[in-house]
């Protein structure tokens, strides 16, 4: 049996062939599509094997039953082709050729997949002797893998390993890894607080890989439940699409493009509704409304815009205040309500903590979005949860059509409340469990978790601060002034006697 530990030792044995040579945030991009194309080769060829026992040779009918299979790959595309032609001084251009077709074939599910790879680049690979080598090391590196369904360990272990492998890069790109994943138990966290249920559209507006999508989707026992995401980076959008496709989630629709300034969710000419949305954005974009400036007509002097206006946006997100330039945590927050379902929209969000008391348009914004009563929960993160960035974050949680109008507070940054790790913090079970059951129950929890009614959030002035409501001081014991000053008159005392004993030692020596 092929396990998932097998797995991950040939995906880092694949990056030794890379390292030193390729940076680490670029060369991901080969080994992920190395083992896709690996993990289809391996389901085809096990697939055939089965139906020619089947149909006792028959290839006509063969043909027909591998026709109806979820995904079809030629010969000239299959990992033993690409691994027998290794020593081949086109072979740069022979993977190339595969992966093309394998998208032509199944376009449907794969269109322009690997659109961002070239695994004959010049630029990434060096000259041709150099390249070569290291496209022979790495076919061989997974050539003694034996990712048939029969021989898997579990049905999700070729979508855990590609997980693995994102998580690792993200660690090791530093913030830059960090805008594309999610650490997994902040994605189950996530996910559980927008509880997510069957039929259900879930929705994520920046899904980097896909990690938190796929989370969400797995709270759905039945999987009747449809999935859609979008993601601007097109690397990265491919990585998302892979990642679905490995997963089972074949129908879920991934689109590519600026979420503020493009959003693809558009449904009858007005944005789609979803009941449940899940978001990691990235924190503080700076210069979001650059795709809106970039297109927009000259003002009323034939000047060109410099600031973003809400008139600019045709989907009339911007109508409760338009976000700072340097920030768009709340550019991405009226996005997501405003794809949120009326009836029964949930939605929960990983956002900086800035967003809870900074001023200006933000404030404005905050105070539409309280006194709508669409706010349902604020919780504190640990700091060092993420790749790439110590700080710690929150997780907004917004409702539509809520039944009350308070907002639970809890602060789960304190000791006792994740584990320790070296380079990065971990939410355990135990304390997504906590939390979750703390925000359902909504009952104070002394230096935990607070139930605030809205008017105490108007005497806050709709500061949303943790410590306003939360109180997590701990007082320090009383000292016994009098227990002090025999303490120290003991030691002084002692003190004096061992004086006087080295003296005399000293006087005995002649010293």
């Amino acid at each position: 049996m092929t396990t998932r530990k097998d797995i991950e030792n040939v995906l880092w044995s694949a990056c030794d062939s890379f390292r030193g040579k390729i940076d680490s945030s670029r060369y991901k991009d080969y080994i992920l599509s190395m083992l896709f194309v690996k993990y289809l080769s391996d389901v085809t060829k096990e697939k055939r094997a089965q139906y020619e026992e089947q149909y006792e040779g028959d290839e006509t009918r063969v043909e027909r039953a591998m026709s109806r299979e979820r995904f079809a790959i030629d010969e000239e595309s299959t990992f033993d082709y690409l691994y027998a032609n290794r020593t081949d001084n086109e072979i740069g251009q022979k993977i190339n050729v595969a992966l093309s077709r394998i998208e032509e074939h199944n376009s449907g599910k794969l269109r322009n997949v690997f659109r961002a790879i070239d695994f004959n680049s010049q630029v990434d690979f060096g000259d041709v002797r150099e390249k070569n080598s290291t496209l022979r090391n790495l076919l061989e590196d997974f050539h003694a893998l034996d990712l048939r369904p029969g021989q898997l360990g579990s049905a999700d272990i070729i979508g855990d390993a590609y997980e693995y492998m994102i998580a690792t890069f993200a660690s090791d790109a530093g913030k830059k890894g960090g805008e594309f994943f999610t650490p997994s138990q902040v994605s189950k966290l996530v996910a559980a607080l927008a509880d997510p249920r069957e039929n259900d559209r879930i929705y994520d507006p920046t899904c980097g890989s896909g990690g938190l999508l796929l989370k969400a989707f797995d709270m759905v026992p039945s999987g009747k439940a449809a999935v859609y995401g979008q993601e601007q980076n097109a690397q990265t959008w491919a990585l998302c699409v892979m990642n679905m496709f490995l997963h089972g989630v074949d129908d879920a629709r991934i689109w590519q493009g600026d979420t503020l300034s493009n959003p693809q969710n558009i449904e009858d000419d007005k944005l789609m509704k979803f009941q449940v949305v899940v978001a990691n954005p990235p924190f503080s974009l700076d210069k979001w409304d650059s795709g809106f400036l970039s297109g927009a007509a000259f003002d009323s002097e034939n000047k060109k815009r410099e600031k973003m206006t809400a008139d600019l946006d045709p989907w009339n997100r911007f109508d409760w205040g338009v976000p700072p330039a340097s920030k768009g945590d709340y550019a991405f927050v009226l996005h997501m309500l405003h794809s949120l379902d009326s009836e029964s929209g949930r939605m929960a969000v990983v956002l900086p903590h800035g967003v809870l008391f900074r001023g200006a348009s933000e404030d404005k914004i905050r105070k539409q979005i309280i006194d709508f009563n669409l706010l349902d929960a604020v919780i504190g993160l640990p700091a060092n949860l993420f790749y790439g960035t110590g700080i710690p974050a929150c997780v907004l949680v917004f409702g539509k059509n809520r039944r009350t109008n308070d907002v639970v507070f809890i602060d789960a940054s304190g000791e006792g409340n994740y584990e320790k790790g070296k380079n990065q913090n971990i939410l355990r079970d135990c304390d997504i469990e906590k939390i979750v059951a703390a925000y359902r129950e909504r009952k104070d929890i002394d230096k935990y978790c607070h139930v605030a009614a809205r008017e105490e959030i108007v005497e806050n002035n709709y500061n949303l601060n943790i410590p306003r409501y939360v109180d997590t001081f701990e007082e320090e014991e009383l000292v016994d002034i009098e227990e002090v000053k025999k303490n120290i008159a003991d030691i002084e005392a002692e003190l004096a006697e061992v004086q006087a004993k080295m003296k005399k030692y000293m006087e005995e020596m002649g010293v």
